[in-house]
Parts: C-alpha cells; structure tokens; sequence
C-alpha cells in the first residue's frame, strides 16, 4: 500500500487528494481566490481525517510542478517539503498541463489527435504542451502568445486539435475562424485528483525531486517592476 498525499495550487483553485497505489481514496477542490495559504493546510487535515489516515501513513508527496501563479506554486511547494522533511518522505513533482491532458483523456481520446492544455499567462500568452493520444509528449511545455496560425503544423498533421484549460478560453475568436479541426473543451482545471498514476509511477521509479533545490517550472521569470525612484548612485552620475 502506497499513500500518496498530491497538491495542486498552480491556479486559483487549491486542489487535494490522497490515492492509494494511484487509487483515488478522496480529493478537495477549493474555488477561491487567494485561498491557498490559509485553506490548503485545513484541507489536507480534513481530508486525512477523512480517510482514516495519519501523516506518518503518508508514503510520498506529490506537488504541481508548475507552469502557473508564482505565489499559489510558491505556497504549494513550501507545504510539501516541509511536510517531506517532517515525515522524511519523497517529493514527486507533477506538471499541471500533463493533470489536466490525464483528465481529458479520461473521457475523451482519439487517434490522430492531439491534445493542448493551456493555462493563462495573461494577455494573448498561454503556457502549453502539446501530448498525443497516450499521453506521450509532442511538444514539451512551453510559452506561446496566440496568433491565427499559432497551431498551423498540427493542422496539417492531425484531424483534431483539442484546447482545454483556462488559457484557451481566450484563443476562440482567433482560431474558430481558422479550421473546424479545433476542439475546446471547458471546465478543465489542474486538480490534485489527476496525479495519481503519474505519481505512483514516478514513486515505483523512486524518481524524487531534490527538497533543498527543487523549484517549480514558473513558465517565465518572476517580474518585479523596477523602481522609478532615482538612487543615491543615479543621482550621483
């Protein structure tokens, strides 16, 4: 029996499930803004109690590797390793893309298709992955800024192209004009539920990340405005 503790909090929503040998035991998703800091804590805590466990039953930990908020992945992290050093367990990193093609795929797979995730990176740019009907990657996760012929190389390639995630939402006007070939499908959100065979995988393989370095893929660096304040050097030039 291997418990598995996953945590996603790559979006608003901060999401929580517990599997067992990649079995589903419970999950939790909390639609609120800015919620994680104060709710993921509690979130774990009840679910646990919900399913008759202690921490010490937890094998490993599984968190979202990112693309996605700074501060939510931030957040996320930092509560798994130090819930990894306390019970000196693993940590297992899990893209939020690759959740979020696992809970397509669940319902909706087709040969000569491919499915792209995205996640909003604000304005026309998205973070995206591109992955093929069994899951295998095309196009690792990158930064794209959206333009008409954005996916035309899939176009040619593939019947369909499925959009899915709350960055698509925002390439419709663009693309439907462009090839009936494009598919989107709402309501596909990163959630802690969809880690499970990922990670129990990735815990069969010990494949750990390391807890003193391993950082989340933010998708692009973190910006902080610089200052138009004049230092004391600038005034002195």
């Amino acid at each position: 029996m291997s418990i598995i503790l996953s945590i996603e909090t790559s979006t608003p929503i901060c999401s929580v499930a517990i599997h067992n040998d990649a079995k589903l035991m419970a999950n939790a998703d909390l639609y609120l803004e800015k919620s994680h800091s104060n709710s993921l804590t509690p979130l774990i805590e009840q679910l646990l109690s919900h399913c008759d466990l202690k921490m010490k039953d937890l094998e490993a930990i599984a968190v979202s590797s990112g693309p996605g908020s700074y501060t939510g992945l931030r957040i996320g992290l930092s509560t798994a390793k130090g819930l990894c050093y306390a019970l000196e367990i693993p940590l297992i990193s899990i893209s939020s893309l690759d959740s979020m093609t696992v809970q397509v795929l669940n319902f909706q797979k087709e040969e000569a298709s491919v499915y792209i995730p995205m996640l909003d990176a604000r304005r026309m740019e998205v973070f995206y992955k591109v992955s093929a009907p069994d899951h295998s990657e095309i196009k690792e996760i990158s930064n794209l800024i959206i333009e008409a012929d954005a996916f035309q190389d899939y176009l040619d390639n593939y019947e369909r192209i499925y959009l899915f995630g709350n960055g698509a939402e925002k390439t419709k006007d663009l693309l439907k004009p462009v090839s009936k070939k494009f598919i989107w499908i709402d309501h596909v959100n990163p959630s802690a539920q969809f880690f499970g065979k990922m990670a129990f995988d990735k815990f069969k393989m010990s494949q750990f990340e390391d807890l003193a370095y391993f950082e989340p893929n933010y998708g692009k660096e973190f910006y902080s405005p610089k200052s138009k304040k004049k230092s004391f050097l600038d005034l002195n030039r």
